[in-house]
Formats: C-alpha cells, sequence, structure tokens
C-alpha cells in the first residue's frame, strides 16, 4: 500500500471531524455576541410581545446545543442564515466574494514562485558574492515588510503619485478585459505575495547550496557535462521539494492576508464582506465568512500534504 493512500485516508477520515470542530468553536464563538436576531429583523420599535412571538417562532429560546445542530443541519443543505434588514442570503454573499478571495490568493501565489524562484536560485549560483549579498538584503526588507504597509505604500506611489495603477474600483471580469482585470489585481497580489517571496528565497537558496554540494554535481560536472544541465535537470528537481513543502504551508497564510489586502485596495471578497459583517453588527454574516475561511484552510492543507508525497519519491511508497 503507498503512503499516498494511507495519507488519504486518514485525511479523509479525519476531515469530518475536523470540520465539525471548525464548526463548533465559530459557532460557539460567535455566540457570546450580543446581537439579537429578533430585534434586527422586527426592528428596535418592536415590542417584547412582538419579540417573544418572533424569537419562539425561529427557535431562539432553544438550549445552545439544539441550535447549533439546527445550524449544523442547515448549513448541510447550503443555508448559512440571513442578514440585514432586507434577509439576504450569506451563502449567497459568500458564493460572490469567495471566488475574489482565491482569485487573489492564485495571483499572490504566482508572484511569490516567481520572485522566490528567481531571486533563490540566482542567490545559490552567485553565492557570497555581491549578487548573493545584494539578494540576502532584499529578501529580509521583503520579509519585514506588513503587507497592509506595502499595499498603502504602493497606492500612494503608484496610483496617487504616478497614475499607473488602479488601487480601487470596480474589478473587471478577466474574460472581457484582461488587462484592466491585472492592472486592478496588480497591487494586492503583489503587496499579499512580496513578504512570503523573501521568507522562500531563503528557503531555496540554502536547498539549492546544500545541492549544489553534493557529490553527484561535482562528478557530473567533472564528466564534462554542462552545469546548466546538470542545474536545471537535477539539481533543481531535488532542491525544490523542501521550498514546495513550504510553500503549500504558506498559501494558508496568503489567503488570510488576501482578507485584509481586500480591504486597503477595496476589493469584494471576503474580507471586504468580513469588514461589512463587523461594521454592521452581523454576526451571522461574520460566522459564515470565517467559517468558509476555516474549512478551505483545512482542506488546502491536506491537498498541499497530498502534493508533497506526490512530489518527493522517497516517501512515496513503503
Amino acid at each position: 500500500m503507498t503512503n499516498l493512500l494511507r495519507l488519504l485516508g486518514k485525511r479523509l477520515a479525519s476531515l469530518p471531524l475536523v470540520a465539525f470542530g471548525v464548526v463548533f468553536l465559530v459557532f460557539f464563538l460567535m455566540s457570546f455576541s450580543r446581537y439579537d436576531p429578533a430585534v434586527a429583523a422586527l426592528g428596535e420599535n418592536a415590542t417584547t410581545e412582538q419579540l417573544d412571538a418572533y424569537r419562539a417562532a425561529n427557535g431562539l429560546n432553544n438550549p445552545w446545543y439544539v441550535r447549533f445542530f439546527i445550524y449544523i443541519w442547515n448549513m448541510l443543505h447550503g443555508d448559512l442564515g440571513t442578514y440585514g434588514v432586507n434577509h439576504e442570503s450569506v451563502a449567497a454573499k459568500i458564493g460572490q466574494a469567495f471566488p475574489i478571495t482565491l482569485q487573489l490568493t492564485f495571483i499572490g501565489l504566482v508572484v511569490v514562485v516567481v520572485v522566490a524562484a528567481l531571486f533563490g536560485v540566482l542567490a545559490a549560483l552567485f553565492r557570497d558574492t555581491w549578487v548573493d549579498q545584494a539578494i540576502r538584503v532584499v529578501s529580509i526588507i521583503a520579509i519585514a515588510t506588513p503587507s497592509f504597509w506595502l499595499g498603502v505604500l504602493l497606492i500612494y506611489v503608484l496610483q496617487i503619485k504616478l497614475g499607473l495603477l488602479p488601487g480601487a474600483g470596480i474589478l473587471p471580469n478577466f474574460f472581457d478585459d484582461p488587462a484592466g482585470y491585472l492592472a486592478r489585481m496588480a497591487m494586492p497580489a503583489f503587496s499579499l505575495g512580496l513578504p512570503v517571496a523573501g521568507q522562500l528565497i531563503r528557503v531555496i537558496r540554502t536547498s539549492m547550496v546544500e545541492e549544489l554540494d553534493k557529490d553527484y554535481v561535482r562528478t557530473a560536472i567533472g564528466a564534462g557535462i554542462p552545469k546548466a544541465v546538470v542545474v536545471s535537470r537535477n539539481v533543481l528537481r531535488n532542491a525544490l521539494i523542501t521550498p514546495i513543502t513550504v510553500l503549500g504551508m504558506k498559501i494558508g497564510y496568503l489567503m488570510g492576508g488576501a482578507i485584509v489586502i481586500e480591504v486597503i485596495f477595496a476589493l469584494p471578497g471576503m474580507g471586504t464582506t468580513l469588514f461589512e459583517g463587523i461594521n454592521g453588527n452581523e454576526p451571522i454574516l461574520v460566522q459564515g465568512v470565517v467559517l468558509v475561511v476555516a474549512l478551505s484552510f483545512v482542506i488546502i492543507n491536506i491537498i498541499v500534504d497530498l502534493l508533497y508525497v506526490l512530489i518527493n519519491p522517497r516517501i512515496r511508497t513503503v
């Protein structure tokens, strides 16, 4: 039996339990909110009798564990509740916002991979030279730069001062206006990805240096094989196992960071939705957003674990 199948079985078996725990934790924490669904639905001018009738009709007087399992049942049927005076669907709202967050996370991931791979490999190939030292300084600066601060700086420089890129406004559809879409997503994605790229540069550089010092590399080069061929065919493939693992663990961080970046750049994603729920005192909306993000993080970690087994041939089988 392969390690992949064993790991897949374990992760799939534990997924319902982990998901149940996440749902329970979010529901339990949000139960401390002072939000009263009856007041939100009927208004502050409603009488005590009207409020009591509403609570009785909607099961709000039930014990918390009864309300929790009702919430679970509704969630399994795609119902995360309603919010606002117009009783808008939380699931529909998240259905519009979540793809934006996924898109920003993906483009931020592309920024991370391109920047980290380029500078990490260069630093390893020119180690202990001025190139390596310059890249080290750049990576440290990137690591120390908060995403939200970088986002504000980019807005000030590239939008306000130079007018090169938009920092707000409607997000165009990629298929209708790819140039406008990429221009709108450029600053958020760069702000999100640069700090993670700074960390990954150091990981790639260290992994590449360790691989370049191994005997098979010296033997291959001594046998007359061009160094570029050895690096591209062997060194890169072996050296990137550890960086890919680190990158996989950072995907969840990118998704969490995307929520903050969306607020700064006014992107209609999960971050803006969460901010809307907090400002409007809508814990049902906040609960839905937190729940979806948390479950997404759990699923991403499972996928990363499986990909690591596929990438690393040394642990693929037993």
